[in-house]
């Protein structure tokens, strides 16, 4: 295992790399001159003389060759420092820094409301399966797949103001500063992504539990006559769950990026809100910062679930 988690990092390089490579080139290809921009305002009012775009252009590093630009950035990440944002001039990863936390914090409060929703339903219905419960809890599944969050959350904040006449705290309010507001602010939010999250996990877990209950090991366990809890959480729970630690896995890093519409709406200072000003502002720097991190985090996101399977199921040896 330790030999395999040291080739699983090194392959981090490479693929962090072509990502470096690729985010590098594309902001450079797609239309727009942040130079350009800079002068004349998100209005597009201001005159723009030539020798006021080349001192521009000069003060950003924008006239510097393409392999000049990209070989100092990557030196700037190497730093821990990201390179100097083209909008304030702080270093990137200083700026990721200060909202990198609130993304995680709606992550993972977001992640565990899928869970507490998504397990116990799943595999309620899969041994009520055919039932008054296992029709409830598709329903409820299907509604939030079929909802889109931003849906949702204009639904939730329409109800909030209409019929219970109150609104949820918009300035942002740190946990240290004052924790029940800060959590009123952060729930809602958690409670949107956890539903919608919870949908697919839900209907995973079902058919990976239909699918256990019918093996031969089960029936054997059925009849020893041993209860429905012991055979259900000793032979049915672990053994059903390994697929679904993929999809969890798989959406967990995609909560990352994207709360973007959640952070907009209810006014959170996340990742999601740094990324949607600095592709307005073309902001090159932060945007390959973020999206290296994004890419990173995926990584990071897959060796855990490899972890994973090889403690859920003791046949896994990776090697």
């Amino acid at each position: 295992m330790a030999s395999y988690l040291a080739n699983r990092v090194l392959l981090f390089i490479p693929v962090l790399l072509a990502v470096s490579v690729v985010v590098f080139l594309v902001l450079r290809v797609i239309p727009g001159d942040v130079a350009v921009l800079r002068l004349t305002g998100t209005s597009g009012e201001g005159v723009v003389t030539p020798e006021a775009l080349a001192q521009v252009r000069r003060e950003l590093g924008t006239d510097r060759p393409l392999a000049e630009q990209y070989l100092s950035w990557v030196g700037s990440v190497l730093r821990l420092n990201g390179g100097a944002s083209m909008r304030t001039g702080e270093p990137a990863f200083q700026v990721i820094a200060t909202r990198l936390p609130v993304t995680l914090e709606l992550a993972t409060l977001s992640l565990l409301v899928a869970l507490a929703i998504s397990l116990p339903t799943g595999i309620l219905s899969a041994i009520r399966q055919n039932t008054w419960m296992d029709y409830v809890f598709r329903v409820i599944s299907i509604g939030g797949l079929s909802m889109p969050t931003f849906w949702t959350a204009i639904l939730l904040l329409l109800f909030f103001v209409y019929v219970l006449k109150w609104m949820p705290p918009l300035a942002y309010v740190a946990m240290g500063q004052d924790p029940g507001a800060h959590f009123l602010q952060i729930v809602w939010p958690a409670l949107i992504l956890g539903y919608y999250m919870s949908a697919g996990v839900t209907r995973m877990t079902r058919s990976c539990m239909l699918e256990v209950l019918r093996q031969d090991y089960v029936r054997t366990a059925w009849s020893k006559g041993l209860p429905e809890r012991l055979v259900v959480l000793r032979h049915v729970v672990r053994n059903g769950l390994l697929p679904v630690v993929t999809i969890v896995g798989v959406q967990f890093g995609h909560l990352l990026g994207g709360s973007i519409i959640m952070e907009t709406i209810f006014a959170l200072p996340g990742m999601g809100i740094n990324l949607i000003d600095s592709i307005r502002e073309r902001d090159y720097t932060m945007i390959q910062s973020i999206v290296l991190l994004l890419a990173l985090w995926y990584l990071l996101i897959n060796l855990m679930v490899d972890v994973l399977y090889a403690w859920l199921d003791p046949r896994v040896r990776y090697s």
